[in-house]
């Protein structure tokens, strides 16, 4: 089975979106910007590992597809993600494992978080990688795109709820003004990555991003882009910020199969030294031969999704009853090797914002099928529409066992990716759809992750039929109310306490967290940590 790009999750737009991060399936073809240094390896065979010592090639293999969108405003394509951070820099970065921001275009992390103005000053000497300096108007360019009411990006809805403009004091001076105090704007200031000008203000120039133009200011230029092939990458001589490059060239394969992806780092001969959304069954045999295989848990999860248009799955006690049912335990056991834990929030107990929610769906068939009388259901037929991801697929056949012995007759029916949110956006009558998603890859802001996921205007609500619903009304008011809220104790308790809301309505709820697996060759590679998001992070790494 393939794991595309399932971690990405929908976002507004999708249809749009779908296209952007190559979920649709269609080659991208190379921007003519990138025509002159499209000389790289055309073929995942070739490594392009040239040189020896420290300044051979380091080859990572990536599991996600490298023809999705590259406009860092617009991408949630997970390969996209990931080399974004390498090739671009926010005014802040965040740590990948942590989260923690520190300065990157700007020279130091503002004193007063809870400021509603913040200044910035950008770091002396900082160009892009067509050797152009780094200007206050670059900065002020990127974030009036992403605030602009007309102009639809994924980034809009990470900023536009709390920043109300950013200005250009000098050449090398900004000042972001917030609606209202909002520490948490801090860590989201790595979503908006700083972009010239002069590069992506001309006509075409955001077309050109969406298939794989990047030129940034990061510790790495962008050499080669082959949709659906590789991404190749050099260190940029010009860059004097605070994460130095320790490899001369990168060269990211794209393979989505799990059998060839394991293959290219597997054995003597193995053609690259890092790989990640390693299947769990291989976990053994890449250890015996030497390899460090590590897991990152985080929001990574399963999750069901309810049509609440559909009868009788506008009834909550339904929905209850059918998450009550699945044994999460047998799951996280037999599908994900131990890999995994059964939900007991909408976020993951490694998040900073976790608290058991008010409802847990511990499995409990006497009670599912209570739930089912008290609703007045009977011989229900259920029909999972669900994605092709080949953990997704290993999870499904516990879900139908467990919804059979309940009485509920299930049958599954695992697509593409695109095959399923292509009848969500052409509003297709369905039942339930079990999918993946992982907006961890984004922050770990509960805030960030609950507005993401529900809205009055969150394509997802769209797709559940849920949002007129006075609970839904309801919630929506207190997401915003404690978005607003100054202190962070009284902050987190809200968001606690409507997630308590989400767990008991169950429309859209995650059944499992799961780990994702990087695997490393130790002896070649140092500083590796696993993300618990897809991709990888070699900022820190170096050659042994």
């Amino acid at each position: 089975m393939r794991d595309d790009v399932t971690p990405d999750l929908p976002a507004p737009r999708r249809r749009q979106f779908l296209k952007l991060t190559g979920a649709l399936g269609g080659a991208a073809l190379l921007p003519p910007a990138l025509a002159a240094c499209s000389g790289g390896p055309q073929s995942t065979n070739d490594t392009g590992s040239g040189g020896s010592g420290r300044d051979r090639t380091l080859t990572a293999v990536i599991g996600y597809g490298n023809d999705g969108s590259w406009d860092p405003t617009q991408t949630a394509s997970a390969f996209a993600m990931a080399a974004n951070n390498h090739v671009y820099e926010g005014l802040l970065d965040t740590d990948p494992i942590s989260r923690k921001p520190y300065p990157a275009l700007g020279t130091r992390v503002p004193a007063d978080p809870g400021a509603t103005t913040w200044r910035f000053t950008l770091r002396s000497g900082a160009t892009f990688h067509d050797g152009r300096p780094v200007t206050a108007d670059d900065v002020v360019f990127v974030f009036d795109r992403i605030l602009d009411p007309h102009t639809q990006t994924l980034a809009k809805g990470f900023f536009a709820g709390w920043l109300e403009k950013v200005r250009a004091v000098d050449s090398r001076t900004v000042e972001l003004v917030l609606k209202f105090p909002f520490p948490d704007g801090l860590s989201r200031l790595t979503l908006a990555k700083i972009m010239p000008r002069h590069v992506f203000s001309r006509p075409g120039a955001w077309d050109e991003a969406i298939k794989g133009l990047a030129v940034g200011s990061g510790p790495y230029r962008q050499t080669a882009h082959h949709p659906k092939s590789n991404t190749t990458f050099e260190a940029y001589p010009g860059y004097n910020g605070p994460r130095r490059p320790a490899f001369k060239r990168m060269n990211w394969l794209t393979i989505v199969d799990a059998a060839p992806r394991v293959a290219k780092i597997s054995g003597t001969g193995a053609g690259a030294q890092i790989a990640d959304n390693i299947p769990y069954a291989n976990i053994p045999r890449l250890e015996q031969g030497g390899l460090t295989v590590e897991g990152g848990a985080g929001m990574n999860n399963l999750f069901l999704m309810f049509n609440t248009a559909h009868k009788p799955f506008d009834d909550v006690r339904v929905r209850q009853a059918l998450h009550y049912a699945i044994d999460t335990e047998k799951m996280v056991r037999v599908a994900l090797k131990g890999h995994g834990r059964p939900a007991t929030s909408f976020l993951d107990e490694g998040n900073p914002g976790h608290r058991r929610a008010r409802t847990v769906y511990d499995h409990d068939p006497a009670r599912a099928k209570a739930l089912l009388r008290a609703a007045g259901v009977t011989d229900l037929k259920v029909e999972i529409l669900a994605v092709n991801v080949s953990w997704i697929v290993d999870c499904l056949p516990t879900v139908k066992a467990s919804w059979d012995a309940i009485g509920v007759e299930t049958t599954l029916a695992p697509q593409e990716t695109t095959a399923v949110f292509t009848k969500m956006d052409q509003k297709q009558d369905y039942q339930v759809v079990a999918a993946a998603s992982n907006p961890n890859q984004f922050g770990l802001d509960a805030d960030l992750i609950m507005h993401y996921n529900y809205g009055p205007r969150n394509l997802w609500m769209q797709y559940t039929r849920w949002a007129g619903d006075p609970v839904a009304k309801k919630l929506f008011t207190d997401m915003d109310r404690a978005t607003r809220e100054p202190d962070p104790a009284r902050k987190t308790a809200m968001v606690q306490d409507y997630i308590d809301v989400v767990a008991e309505q169950a429309v859209l709820y995650p059944v499992v967290h799961n780990e994702l697996m990087t695997a490393w060759d130790p002896r070649r590679l140092t500083g590796i940590r696993a993300q618990p998001y897809p991709g990888v992070n070699l900022l820190q790494a170096a050659w042994v």
